[in-house]
């Protein structure tokens, strides 16, 4: 009955959590997730478009809202110098419709 229970609750929390809404720390150690910034979108896990409002922010679908504060955020992410440093590799795509997950072995470090 108690796995049945966390099962449901799972479930119900990748739902919920959208974690768009990010915020950029300053420090590696104050950060959820470590990402680096690709030169090709080949090379990507994730492929991000950067929106105007947090309403537009898409539930782990690579639409990104960067907010001021920490405490507005669903995910704190450090931007690293080298690929080796990262959690995932992400590229900025000019378009809503190209962002997405193209690697999706790391989908869990944005639930």
């Amino acid at each position: 009955m108690k796995n049945i229970i966390l099962i449901s609750l799972l479930i119900l929390l990748s739902f919920v959590t959208n974690a768009q809404k990010v915020f950029t720390a300053d420090y590696s150690s104050r950060a959820d997730v470590k990402v680096f910034v690709v030169d090709y979108q080949s090379q990507a896990d994730l492929c991000v478009y950067k929106v105007d409002y947090s309403s537009q922010a898409g539930k782990n679908n690579g639409a990104w809202h960067f907010v001021d504060y920490a405490s507005q955020a669903d995910k704190v992410i450090y931007f690293t110098d080298y690929a080796s440093q990262a959690d995932i590799k992400i590229y900025f795509v000019d378009y809503k419709s190209q962002a997405g997950w193209k690697k999706k072995e790391n989908i869990h470090f944005f639930y």
